[in-house]
């Protein structure tokens, strides 16, 4: 798929024009890296009174979730008095009692998970004119109980102090978060119940760095030097997901020679070895340098006019459909306390002040999968952001308990109802699936006669049961 754009991508190698998503576009260059430095100046918000260690919540607002019976709440979870982090909440349509809890990170860094909920696989979506919502009858709340959060502080409906600039102080307000929500009275009964993370995107940093540091305070308790509550984490899910940077270059190159042969060994060697400097030092300076580096000279150039989200449009690409205007819309009545952006700049800033998104997470996606945490790794075969191209290669790459396993298994067929929709292998407790006809925001997509977001909704449901893939 990936190649199939290659002839019309030489002619306009040259021009750079990307439509809203969740990785910011900086001086023209996605992913780029700004002279300014990082801001811990409050995000802009409405004064509120905080309550440090609780919840804030609107419960049963009627918005979005309109199945008859179905709780769902939305609010804060105040951390301290300046730093609030923003979270929609709702049960499972089925029994809610006992499903799982599964936590909805979306990436940028600085995007807010809004977009998971709203434009791919959340209890609604948006329209096509943005105006509005429909129910979703392939909503991943079918059967589990949802968390969509909106994080580090700053992003999406969240407000306060913005301190966080790496994906492990991320894992480190998102653990506290979790603490404060648990405890909470309403939500108590979801104490030791099946966790599971899923990501996208910068989620490929998020989703495993997240996961270990769960994995570390669980053991951290037992050992009696950290308090507070265990998270039973079981699975966690990766989509389209930027986990080891420096492959997904080393496939964006062999891209760029088939379009301009202009490939070398010496200038492999010299765009690769920033990302290498970077893993060698683990340098904020060497880092940030090596994304503004590599994003500069290969990620944006070789984008041309196409939308990097869904390589077969060109830009600007209307869909998936803004959701700012409607959750603007409603914000009073769902709780929010600050204007919706679907990314925060300064936050992104932080980030790329740390060379962040140059830094390897595939060490603690190795560590989740071997602590035996149910792991999928999906993407779309029309993304080109995080093709899966480089995608596979990392997954190749993984070194853990089902890594002969995974090399020794060859790719099968998924089908939902029949209907084919991808290619996936399992190995152990570990899946990695294709799927066909899928943009970057994998949920969002259909293909052949499947509905949207239905081959994403049974592999979600699959991965939840604990079951490894398998065609229906």
């Amino acid at each position: 798929m990936l190649l199939s754009y290659i002839s019309a991508l030489a002619a306009v190698i040259s021009v750079i024009r990307v439509n809203a998503g969740q990785i910011p576009v900086v001086n023209g260059v996605i992913g780029g890296v700004s002279n300014a430095t990082a801001s811990t100046s409050p995000a802009d918000f409405k004064i509120a009174a905080t309550t440090p260690g609780q919840l804030r919540v609107v419960e049963n607002s009627g918005i979005c979730e309109t199945t008859p019976g179905v709780f769902q709440a939305s609010g804060y979870g105040d951390l301290t008095s300046t730093k609030s982090i923003w979270f929609w909440y709702f049960a499972a349509r089925n029994n809610p009692s006992t499903a799982p809890l599964a936590l909805w990170f979306n990436g940028g860094p600085g995007s807010s998970s809004m977009i998971g909920l709203l434009q791919e696989h959340g209890p609604c979506r948006i329209t096509n004119d943005s105006s509005s919502v429909t129910l979703n009858p392939h909503s991943w709340n079918n059967e589990a109980n949802i968390l969509y959060i909106d994080q580090p502080v700053g992003v999406g409906f969240s407000h306060g102090t913005l301190d966080v600039g790496t994906s492990q102080q991320a894992a480190a307000d998102v653990w506290k978060f979790m603490q404060i929500f648990l405890n909470d009275s309403r939500f108590t009964s979801l104490q030791g119940r099946k966790l599971a993370i899923w990501t996208e995107s910068y989620g490929g940093h998020y989703g495993p760095t997240f996961a270990a540091y769960f994995l570390s305070q669980n053991a951290a308790i037992d050992a009696g030097t950290v308090s507070g509550l265990k998270l039973n984490l079981q699975v966690l899910g990766v989509g389209d997901g930027l986990t080891e940077t420096i492959l997904i270059i080393l496939l964006s190159h062999q891209v760029l020679f088939l379009v301009l042969k202009l490939r070398s060994q010496a200038r492999e060697a010299a765009e690769i070895k920033p990302i290498q400097n970077c893993y060698n030092t683990n340098s904020n300076s060497v880092c940030s340098s090596a994304q503004s580096y590599c994003n500069n000279n290969i990620l944006s150039p070789l984008a041309g006019v196409w939308d990097v989200y869904y390589v077969l449009t060109k830009n600007p690409d209307p869909y998936p459909p803004s959701i700012s205007s409607y959750l603007n819309s409603i914000a009073s009545q769902i709780g929010a306390e600050t204007t919706w952006k679907e990314t925060n700049s300064n936050v992104y800033s932080n980030f790329a002040a740390t060379g962040d998104w140059m830094r390897n997470s595939r060490p603690n996606l190795e560590t989740v999968i071997n602590a035996n945490v149910r792991t999928i790794v999906f993407d779309g075969d029309a993304d080109y952001i995080l093709n899966f191209d480089g995608v596979e290669a990392m997954v190749d790459a993984l070194q853990t308990q089902f890594t002969a396993q995974y090399h020794n298994t060859q790719f099968q067929t998924y089908a939902v109802q029949g209907q084919t929709a991808g290619q996936f292998k399992n190995a152990g407790t570990f899946s990695y699936i294709r799927i066909y006809g899928a943009g970057h925001e994998v949920p969002a997509y259909e293909f052949g006669n499947l509905d949207r977001g239905q081959a994403a909704a049974q592999m979600f449901t699959q991965i939840m049961a604990d079951q490894s893939l398998t065609s229906t």
